[in-house]
């Protein structure tokens, strides 16, 4: 049993994919989504609600919140107070599931232990030059092709949600559940999903920004989390072969990285993340 909590601020481009491919899952046999939907000015919750019959049908059950401005965190405390089962995977509109994913993260997730668990992550087609050179080393780097990075997708069963209680007023969802477990305690399935980059060069760079910014909130806020961070670096060999391999893709990435260094985000504000 699993229940799907989705926070969701005008997503009207992508509730409606998000839902149909999670809709499409292969198990579990019994499960519940929650749609959170944060202060929404668009269709969001009338498109998630064409689901109702969809879910049904499957013998999953659909449960939408319209809300007002909470913010992600506090959707996704809505959506926990909404929750049926104590097995909880917290998905993002925007990402794709394979079929197979939510019934291999039930299963993972079926024991009495703490444990998290999220599938495969790959980044989704992107449109634009910048964003497609950005991707191929960013694909690379050991936040992706090491451990179990939940970016978009994470999950935890009963005892794992005990971690903490509400989410804090953070910036960092899957960074500060992530680092709740310890590198152990996670579990990597062979199914995965689509998770998608913003498009542009400015973008990518407010993204990147507000990525560091959280996890440098995490280490200020909760620093007895970082005991669990197992976080890989990269070798200058590694760096050299990356570049001589993609020059244009490893010269965006670094460009990203260098602009966000020389003008990091500011204490306090906010960037939404698309």
């Amino acid at each position: 049993m699993l229940s799907i909590l989705i926070p969701a601020n005008n997503e009207a481009a992508h509730i409606g994919p998000c839902l149909e491919a999670v809709l499409a899952s292969d198990g579990p046999e019994v499960a519940q989504i929650v749609v959170a939907a944060n202060g929404c000015d668009d269709d969001t919750v009338q498109i998630a609600e064409s689901f109702r019959t969809q879910a049904e049908d499957k013998g999953w059950t659909l449960t939408i919140l319209d809300l007002p401005a909470l913010g992600k965190m506090g959707a996704l405390n809505a959506a926990d107070a909404s929750a049926s089962f104590g097995t909880r995977a917290y998905l993002d509109a925007d990402v794709r599931v394979d079929p197979a994913l939510m019934g291999q993260i039930a299963e993972a997730l079926n024991t009495d232990a703490p444990r998290y668990a999220s599938g495969t992550l790959r980044l989704s087609r992107a449109k634009t030059w910048a964003t497609r050179a950005y991707a191929r080393t960013y694909s690379k780097v050991p936040f992706i092709t090491h451990g179990v990075p939940g970016a978009g997708l994470f999950a935890v069963n009963a005892a794992g949600r005990t971690r903490w209680q509400e989410f804090p007023g953070i910036i960092s969802d899957d960074t500060f559940v992530r680092l709740n477990f310890t590198p152990e305690e996670r579990i990597g399935t062979a199914a995965g999903y689509d998770w998608p980059l913003v498009e542009g060069f400015a973008a990518l760079v407010k993204v990147r920004r507000r990525q560091n910014a959280g996890v440098d909130e995490i280490k200020a806020r909760f620093p007895e989390l970082l005991k669990n961070d197992d976080k890989f670096t990269l070798s200058l060999g590694t760096k050299l072969t990356m570049m001589l391999r993609d020059p244009l893709g490893f010269a965006v990435y670094a460009a990203v990285s260098i602009v966000v260094k020389l003008s990091p985000q500011k204490s306090g504000s906010w960037e939404r993340g698309r």
